[in-house]
């Protein structure tokens, strides 16, 4: 182990100074819907190509680092996920504060974010070839299982109606095809309307969803008073942090590998370790969806342990693990260096950096994430005739953000009204969101996966029964499906009253 690298961010001022002025930024640009992580470090790079490679990765590093945390901030305190990986945060961190909890879901998310840091830095620093050799191992008919096996978290974020959350996601997925088709540019869904033919942004569906459906319902209760934030308390107790520990470790291994597999990232990870969460936790203390902290602490520490994970292909294999790698490889790549197998042997210096960058980015996190939150929470306490057109001002400004158009504003709001009538009915939005996500990696892997075969389904059918992977995940995928349905918990009720 090199440790002059590994600690050279933190003995050397200049560096030091880029790391925590990236971490603090990343985190309130995480904040804000609309600016994501990727377009901060995407436009970082035309302003260090000049700087020094170190510099240059230390403020990219931060940036990262707290902008995937930074995302939890809006999803607790306004239901508006700063960054797509908060979304799981919102559906139980908003419930806490509108309890008047809003400071110690703050403070229990900043300390399982920065417990998830740093598992997925243990796990680059320690199994880097090994869990790069693993990523390498997925052929695209794993992709397209992994992809269904997230489609099926329907189940857990369905609410009381498993039929209207089926109903919800298969929406998501339709969503996800407007626009040409990747392979072959043929229209889906575009009525003619040229202004579809990039399909409709993601960040719009969900700002709109979360945040403009959730000011809409509470336009009706304008005139109730702001709930006031019991803030006695920031840091978590330690009791705290050792009840969640096993179920933090549990979501920051989901994060790990998730984060590893190229073209995924923490927003998939959130969900899965999610529902994760939810099938391992047997008795919470209030439900899920209601404000449970299991629902709180397993996405947190899961997207970000993600980030370590999706540094694993970058350097051991030169494949990003998810947009912001890419971004960092091109920034290395004009810095002379060639991120892969050969980085390892040529410039091993350069691993240990960015190792000890991350760690030092996860400290500055956690001291930056618990400062300020007595303020910070003085936001869900305006009145509501303030802040709800507030939050309507963010929502146009992050859904504007994004690509500069007044189109994906239109659509914003348009999902806002549809995530309103939803909300009235009964159906829950997650399964739109998850539907959003999960629809390109279904379309592509699934091309791909038979395009192998030859285009021909039982082969599809044999390959994944002939290799072990596949046949893991065909599994897992069969025993969600199965515990989702009603012959499930009828067979639970009867061995629990066989047992009695």
């Amino acid at each position: 182990m090199d440790w002059t690298h590994f600690f050279m961010s933190w003995i050397d001022p200049q560096l030091l100074m880029l790391v925590a002025l990236g971490t603090f930024a990343g985190i309130y640009v995480g904040a804000i819907p609309g600016l994501s992580v990727t377009m901060a470090v995407s436009i970082l790079i035309s302003f260090t190509f000049s700087w020094e490679m170190f510099d240059a990765l230390s403020l990219m590093i931060g940036i990262y680092m707290g902008g995937v945390y930074g995302g939890s901030r809006t999803a607790i305190l306004l239901n508006i996920p700063g960054a797509p990986s908060a979304i799981a945060t919102a559906l139980d961190g908003y419930p806490l504060a509108k309890k008047g909890l809003a400071g110690e879901a703050i403070g229990l998310s900043t300390t399982m974010s920065a417990l998830g840091g740093l598992v997925g830095i243990v796990v680059l620093g320690i199994g880097a070839p090994a869990v790069s050799e693993f990523a390498l191992r997925f052929q695209p008919r794993d992709y397209l299982l992994l992809a269904i096996l997230g489609i099926l978290l329907v189940g857990s974020l369905s609410g009381e109606s498993l039929v209207k959350g089926i109903f919800a996601g298969a929406l998501g997925l339709t969503i996800g095809c407007v626009g040409l088709d990747p392979l072959t540019a043929q229209e889906r869904f575009t009525f003619g309307q040229i202004e579809l033919w990039g399909g409709i942004s993601f960040i719009a569906v969900m700002i709109g969803l979360f945040g403009v459906s959730e000011a809409l319902m509470q336009l009706q209760h304008v005139d109730t008073a702001a709930v006031k934030q019991v803030i006695r308390r920031i840091v978590p107790e330690w009791r705290s942090v050792v009840k969640y520990l096993p179920l933090s470790l549990q979501s920051s291994a989901i994060g790990v590998i998730i984060g590893a597999l190229p073209g995924t990232g923490g927003d998939i990870a959130a969900l899965m370790a999610y529902d994760q969460a939810k099938r391992v936790t047997k008795n919470p203390e209030t439900p899920f969806g209601e404000g449970a902290k299991e629902g709180l602490i397993a996405p947190e520490a899961a997207n970000n342990a993600a980030v370590g994970g999706a540094f694993v292909p970058m350097l051991t294999l030169g494949i990003p693990g998810d947009a912001v790698t890419a971004i960092i490889i091109g920034a290395m790549f004009i810095h002379g260096l060639n991120p892969g197998p050969m980085l390892m042997i040529e410039r091993p210096e350069m691993f240990w950096f960015i190792l000890g960058a991350l760690v030092l980015a996860t400290f500055f996190m956690l001291v930056f994430g618990l400062t300020g939150i007595r303020l910070f929470v003085k936001i869900v306490e305006l009145p509501r005739a303030v802040l709800f057109p507030l939050i309507l001002l963010l929502s146009i400004v992050g859904a504007f953000a994004v690509n500069n158009s007044i189109i994906d504003v239109y659509f914003m709001l348009g999902f806002g009204v549809l995530g309103y009538f939803m909300k009235m009915y009964g159906y829950q939005v997650g399964p739109v969101i998850l539907g959003v996500i999960l629809s390109r990696l279904i379309d592509d892997n699934w091309r791909r996966a038979i395009i192998s075969e030859q285009e021909s389904l039982p082969r599809l059918f044999h390959g994944i029964f002939t290799s072990p992977l596949s046949a893991v995940l065909m599994i897992a995928v069969i025993l969600v499906f199965v515990s989702n349905t009603p012959l499930w918990a009828w067979g639970k009720r009867r061995l629990s009253r066989g047992r009695s």
